[in-house]
């Protein structure tokens, strides 16, 4: 998710979750061979296991990134394949390409021709003018044979002229079925399923029907949704948890060391703010990280204080 799933929310995240599949935010491949590369995707190792989500079109620029990506160490590399953003379509990347599958499909094995790391596309199941099972198989059996790992699948269409990005995550209906019946279509292909699922239990009645579950917003907006994610699906200890007080604690040298390194503490701070979403003093936690998190000179000194208010 663009401008939130940043190294400072993966590395919460990894306080909270140690075996989660992260994502980066959508990096476009042109941007990577023009621009930092250390900028758009140094990450901290304690990050991984971790996949480099891309946006592009042109199969070349996705392999040479695809390169560079794995050259800094990550374990995936997924394209794209679902924004609806208006300004992703005027780039011709994201769900605009489900009308050209043979793009994806070049895409995906370029890449897979560059780098030996799993190449995996997210998309949505379907876009307006394409949007019956048949053209959404379509599209998966294309791209299947291109080699693409594991399809990443939104089960809503992208609605690309009418509604915006927030929109198109909310107004047009799941459609889970759509991709159950893509894993009894391609028994041997991977499908993880996306879209409007907000807890674990919803996860696992998925998992009976998919391979591996996506969750975004939800994730965001909660990160101690994820507490026992480990427990749960990857084998860890029954009760397992993880404390919210001490996933503080440990984010306070964290941003001690970005701000000493010449970041800001609110580029950190603005991540934490959901860690007590459903407790009581959620409201207040808030506050002290959103008013007084951007003009803190001190954000490890504001954690500490926001932790004794809790205790």
């Amino acid at each position: 998710m663009v401008d939130r799933t940043d190294r400072h929310f993966r590395s919460l995240m990894r306080l909270i979750t140690r075996h989660t599949l992260l994502y980066s935010e959508m990096v476009v491949a042109r941007a990577i061979l023009r621009g930092d590369h250390q900028r758009l995707l140094a990450f901290d190792p304690n990050e991984r296991p971790l996949a480099l989500q891309l946006a592009g079109d042109e199969p070349g620029a996705l392999a040479e990134a695809a390169r560079i990506a794995a050259d800094y160490g990550y374990d995936e590399i997924n394209l794209n394949v679902g924004c609806p953003s208006p300004r992703v379509q005027r780039g011709r990347f994201g769900a605009c390409l489900m009308a050209e599958p043979q793009t994806v499909a070049d895409c995906v094995a370029a890449m897979r021709a560059a780098v030996t790391l799993p190449v995996t596309v997210k998309h949505r199941i379907g876009i307006e003018g394409r949007e019956q099972f048949a053209d959404l198989a379509e599209f998966v059996e294309i791209v299947a044979l291109a080699g693409c790992d594991r399809f990443v699948v939104h089960a809503r269409i992208a609605v690309l002229g009418g509604l915006n990005p927030k929109q198109n995550r909310s107004v047009p209906p799941l459609r889970y079925d759509d991709v159950y019946a893509l894993k009894r279509h391609f028994g041997d292909a991977l499908f993880e399923i996306n879209g409007g699922i907000a807890t674990l239990d919803q996860a696992a009645v998925h998992l009976k029907r998919v391979d591996g579950v996506m969750i975004g917003r939800a994730a965001y907006d909660d990160p101690m949704l994820f507490a026992a994610a480990d427990a749960r699906f990857f084998g860890g200890a029954a009760g397992d948890g993880v404390d919210r007080i001490a996933v503080v604690e440990a984010m306070v040298p964290y941003v001690e060391r970005w701000v000493a390194a010449g970041g800001q503490g609110y580029q950190v701070l603005r991540h934490m703010q959901g860690l007590f979403n459903g407790m009581p003093g959620a409201r207040r936690w808030r506050r002290m990280l959103s008013v007084d998190g951007p003009r803190s000179e001190e954000p490890g000194r504001l954690l500490r204080a926001a932790i004794a208010e809790r205790r």
